[in-house]
């Protein structure tokens, strides 16, 4: 077995190990993740499952909206800007292209909260903003799921269209002070005149870090189990023509000490 000491075999060996160890190490890692995604799903599934409270108790001005309270339902009373009307582009649903339709709820304190009031399919092409159906005029009392700010480029506002909600970037461009974060609309009293798609609701799942976290832990084990026949089968080659060549010589001894005591 002294060919495991060679060059060529000692750096195999170093690269399976380091194979085997980044591998238990990415399938611990997808194990963590389903971990927090349980976690995530439990706060999730509570939140759903909690009476609305009034926006006021759970989101604030200059503060986004909370992780912890993602997903509660929270209910405001208030009159629609529709003049502050954002669209929200490249909503897909059902392989139909969309926007969903984002309008401040003036509360009578004048703060306002952000309400994405649905999704109508529209042509997202970019060029032009899409005509909005007009809210409920009046006072109307929403009730409606928290989330969270979006981050990045997608927030910025270009001509009342985004790619992605902020109340954070959509607060510049609208005269009221705005509760951090934004509902997405549930339900709506009086009714509204003009319908629009119905929010979508997380998936409550495992996801697929389970089974990526076991496949990582079976590349490593097939790394160390191929290395180990790998150098079997490297012995038993060396071994081979040793053995032959042995019973190869063999006779001619016999035949030469016959000779000899002849």
């Amino acid at each position: 077995m002294g060919f495991l000491l060679s060059r060529r075999w000692a750096g195999f060996f170093l690269a399976v190990i380091v194979l085997a160890l980044a591998s238990v190490w990415l399938g611990n890692w997808q194990f963590n993740r389903l971990d927090e995604r349980r976690a995530d799903n439990r706060r999730i599934t509570q939140n759903l499952h909690a009476p609305p409270a009034p926006v006021s108790a759970v989101l604030a001005v200059g503060r986004g909206a909370r992780v912890a309270d993602e997903w509660r339902k929270v209910t405001a009373s208030g009159t629609w800007d529709d003049k502050a009307t954002v669209v929200v582009r490249y909503r897909t649903r059902n392989e139909m292209a969309g926007i969903d339709v984002v309008t401040p709820l003036v509360t009578s304190n004048g703060t306002a909260v952000l309400v994405d009031r649905g999704w109508m399919s529209s042509g997202n092409n970019g060029s032009t903003r899409p005509s909005t159906p007009a809210p409920t005029r009046g006072t109307v009392t929403v009730t409606g799921y928290v989330r969270v700010n979006a981050t990045g480029d997608a927030t910025t506002v270009d001509g009342l269209s985004v790619r992605a909600i902020s109340s954070t970037t959509i607060g510049k461009v609208v005269s009221h002070p705005l509760y951090g974060g934004f509902l997405l609309l549930t339900s709506q009293a009086p009714k509204a005149t003009h319908g629009l798609g119905a929010p979508e609701l997380p998936e409550i799942d495992d996801g697929p870090h389970f089974f990526y976290g076991l496949q990582w832990w079976f590349f490593g084990l097939l790394a160390v189990v191929g290395f180990c026949y790998l150098a079997y089968d490297e012995y038993q080659q060396r071994r081979t023509p040793k053995a032959a060549s042995e019973s190869a010589e063999g006779p001619a001894v016999d035949r030469e000490h016959h000779a000899v005591h002849e």
